[in-house]
């Protein structure tokens, strides 16, 4: 299967295609990619994972055609960045 994995950062971004075997989860998939050795910041274990922006567990089966997302933390809180904009 043909699927993407994307991380991004406030400075850079990781998006690559590659071909995992049927049946693979997210976690899987993400080890595949590498980008866990590109990106050593990033913790599964704390860290929210998705595909096409819904948020999934990592035991989740991959689909042909599917984008991988990790998640990272949020850093400042929405509306009080909303408000210093106005």
């Amino acid at each position: 299967m043909n699927v993407g994995v994307c991380y991004a950062e406030s400075d850079r971004q990781l998006w690559m295609r590659l071909e995992v075997p049927d049946n693979s989860t997210i976690e899987e998939t993400i080890n595949l990619s590498g980008v866990l050795q590109l990106y050593p910041e990033i913790n599964l274990s704390s860290q929210k994972v998705g595909i096409f922006g819904k948020i999934a567990p990592l035991d989740t089966a991959v689909k042909d055609g599917d984008r991988v997302e990790i998640y990272r933390q949020i850093t400042a809180d929405p509306q009080t960045v909303q408000r210093r904009r106005r």
